[in-house]
């Protein structure tokens, strides 16, 4: 199936056409909260059924050590880019978002992969899981020694910021960003699928099956909604950082290729780990960056990450990905 036909990108395209419309058309968010929710829990499922059939095989820890790896990597070599176009404090910023990972985009990239007949290993779950955290953890420490250095920020206009009120201790943010919840429901669903086995498979069908594709649709309307909200706010942002949004995810992709290629990784698996290492995280980073990071600007990485990089790996480049993949591995 073209991707573009898929229902639930179709849903997506609704929600963007109607926030651009600026229908009155939304998505409680206590509904979205739980949408969001179900999805980590039904991945988590499905990655621990997957573990309880394969075991941690050879191939599954290399797909996980190139998780990993490429968690670390990549929010340094973007670093070494952003701070040459924008404010310390906001280059980090950004460099953390696009160096952790997008849950609706390897969600929707899986569910891409099953309705072709061709689904990847559910234990890459566990690979979104490990992605998700390094760069959060490099981006507050990186934060802290800027400001020991007298490293503030800087305003769009080039102006020194002088931030007040007082600043939650770095521990309790480490805290924070470890123990999020989605990523402890995710984790934990992953261990209840892990531990039932091919039983809890059949028992939560309905749940992790049937239930799966509309729900995800639902989510992705509301997605289309949010990103057509943001995209206002990118009108201030020099071209640069655009050609970031588009050409930083490819390369991230083809970074993880190389490493899938090196490590044994099969096609399938390497076209998941390859959307992960493309996707940016909008969710948990700017949650813990809001509070960590005050200095730093949400509309510069929560509006590259979710008003361009996003709907571009969304309804451009996963096809693109998936044939990387094939004339790599």
């Amino acid at each position: 199936m073209n991707i573009l036909l898929d229902p639930a990108i179709l849903f997506f395209v609704l929600g963007v056409s109607a926030g651009l419309l600026r229908s009155n058309l939304e998505v409680p968010p206590a509904l979205s909260r739980f949408l969001s929710l179900y999805l980590l829990m039904a991945l988590g499922l499905k990655g621990g059924f997957a573990l309880s059939q394969t075991g941690l095989t050879p191939a599954v820890l290399a797909a996980l050590g190139c998780a990993v790896l490429l968690a670390i990597v990549i929010p340094v070599l973007d670093w070494q880019f952003l701070k040459r176009v924008l404010p310390p404090l906001d280059a980090i910023s950004v460099a953390a978002t696009y160096g952790s990972v997008s849950a609706v985009t390897f969600v929707t990239a899986a569910h891409v992969l099953e309705s072709q007949g061709t689904p990847g290993g559910g234990y890459m779950a566990a690979a979104m899981a490990l992605m998700e955290s390094p760069a959060i953890v490099m981006a507050l420490v990186g934060a802290q020694l800027m400001r020991s250095r007298g490293i503030v920020g800087c305003g769009s206009g080039g102006a020194a910021l002088i931030m007040g009120g007082s600043r939650p201790p770095l521990s309790s943010v480490l805290r924070e960003a470890l123990t999020d919840g989605g990523t402890i429901l995710l984790v934990g669903a992953l261990f209840v699928g892990l531990v039932s086995g091919p039983t809890g498979a059949k028992a939560m069908q309905p749940f992790t099956g049937d239930l799966f594709k509309g729900l995800l649709a639902f989510f992705l309307l509301d997605m289309g909604l949010l990103v057509a909200r943001q995209m206002v706010g990118l009108r201030s942002l020099p071209r640069s950082l655009f050609a970031y949004a588009v050409i930083g995810p490819v390369a991230h992709a083809a970074l993880a290729l190389f490493l899938a290629r090196f490590a044994g990784v099969e096609v399938q698996d390497a076209t998941l780990l390859a959307v992960l290492a493309a996707s940016a995280s909008y969710i948990a980073v700017p949650a813990v960056l809001r509070h960590a990071v005050p200095e730093a600007r949400p509309a510069v990485y929560i509006g590259l990450s979710l008003g361009v990089t996003f709907p571009f790996n969304l309804l451009v480049v996963i096809p693109l990905y998936q044939w990387m993949a094939n004339a790599t591995i």
